[in-house]
C-alpha cells in the first residue's frame, strides 16, 4: 500500500501534494502543473520522478480507507519545521482549480489538525485564497 511507496521526506511532500490537487476528485492538467512547479521550487525534482510518484499514487489511493492514518503517516515523515508554510502550499494546491470543494475543506481541516495550526488556519486561508483572486481577477 502507500507505506510501500513514501519512504522519503520527499515523497511524503510530494503524496502530500498530489492528494491535495486530487481530494476533489479532479485531477487537471492545470493541477499537475501546479503540483509540478512546486516541485521545481522546492527543488524535490532532483530526487523523485514525478510522473513515477503520479502513478504511484494513483496506484494505491482508492485504497485508503483511513484518511486521517494516511496524512498522519505522510506529515510525520516530512517532520515540518514550518507548519504554516506547508498547511499554505496545501491550500494553494487546492485552489489550484480555482474552486474549493466540501472534500478539500475537510481535508485542510484534517491537515491543519494534524499541524495543530488551530486558529492560524483561517488566517493562511484566506490570505492564500485572496492571493488566488488577485492571480484571477487582477487587481487588488
Amino acid at each position: 500500500m502507500y507505506n510501500d511507496y513514501i519512504t522519503t521526506q520527499n515523497e511524503a511532500i510530494c503524496h502530500l501534494f498530489l492528494h491535495c490537487c486530487y481530494k476533489d476528485g479532479n485531477f487537471s492538467h492545470e493541477e499537475v502543473d501546479s503540483v509540478s512547479a512546486k516541485f521545481v521550487d522546492l527543488q524535490i525534482h532532483k530526487d523523485l520522478n514525478f510522473k513515477e510518484e503520479l502513478q504511484h499514487y494513483k496506484s494505491y489511493i482508492n485504497d485508503v480507507t483511513n484518511e486521517d492514518e494516511y496524512l498522519n503517516y505522510i506529515i510525520k515523515l516530512i517532520n515540518p519545521v514550518h507548519d504554516l508554510a506547508l498547511y499554505s502550499y496545501c491550500v494553494e494546491l487546492c485552489l489550484s482549480d480555482g474552486l474549493l470543494s466540501a472534500e478539500e475543506e475537510s481535508l485542510l481541516k484534517k491537515i491543519s489538525n494534524i499541524l495543530d495550526i488551530g486558529e492560524e488556519q483561517s488566517t493562511v486561508d484566506n490570505l492564500i485564497t485572496q492571493r488566488k483572486a488577485v492571480e484571477l481577477e487582477k487587481i487588488f
